[in-house]
C-alpha cells in the first residue's frame, strides 16, 4: 500500500491524501487551501491524480479544509470564511495518553513545517512515538511505514 502526500502536508489547510492498494485507490479528504494570496490558484490547479480512477473518498471531518473540493470544479475566485475548530498540540498530546502504546509509525499532516516538526519532536519526547512530517508529494510504502521506515 502505497500513501502520496497531496495536500496539507507542512501546510494547515488543503487535506489530500491518496491511499493505493492492489485493486483500489482512494482518497483521504478532498480539502481546500485558506487563506494566503495564493489559495484560490491552489485550488484552481488540476488534481495530481485521475480523478476518474479513484474508487471512493474517506473523509475525516467536514471542514472546507479536508472536504472543499469534493464538488470541484470550483468557481474561480469562491472563497468561503470561518472557524475550525482544530485542537492545539497541547490537547493532541493529552489525546495522545489514551494509547496504551505507540504506534508503529505516525504522520503529522496539518500545519506549516514549523509547527508540524516541533509536534512531530514532542511526539518523540513525550510519548516516544516515532513521527514523521512528510514532504508535499511524498509517497511511503506502508510496508516501509509498518516498519518505521519511508
Amino acid at each position: 500500500m502505497d500513501i502520496t502526500f497531496l495536500g496539507a502536508a507542512r501546510e494547515v489547510t488543503g487535506s489530500c491524501f491518496l491511499v493505493e492498494a492492489p485493486g483500489v485507490r482512494f482518497l483521504v479528504d478532498c480539502g481546500m487551501v485558506q487563506g494566503g494570496r495564493e489559495a484560490p490558484r491552489c485550488n484552481r490547479q488540476p488534481f495530481a491524480f485521475d480523478a476518474r480512477a479513484i474508487d471512493f473518498v474517506l473523509m475525516t471531518h467536514a471542514h472546507i479544509d479536508h472536504s472543499g473540493l469534493l464538488p470541484k470544479p470550483t468557481r474561480a475566485g469562491h472563497t468561503v470564511g470561518g472557524l475550525s475548530a482544530h485542537a492545539d498540540q497541547r490537547a493532541l498530546l493529552a489525546w495522545t495518553a489514551g494509547f496504551r502504546r505507540p504506534p508503529r509509525r505516525t504522520f503529522v499532516v496539518h500545519g506549516e513545517a514549523a509547527t508540524a516538526n516541533t509536534f512531530a519532536a514532542r511526539l518523540f519526547a513525550e510519548r516516544g512515538w516515532a513521527a514523521t512530517v512528510p514532504q508535499p508529494g511524498q509517497r511511503v510504502s506502508w510496508d516501509d511505514a509498518s516498519r518505521g521506515e519511508g
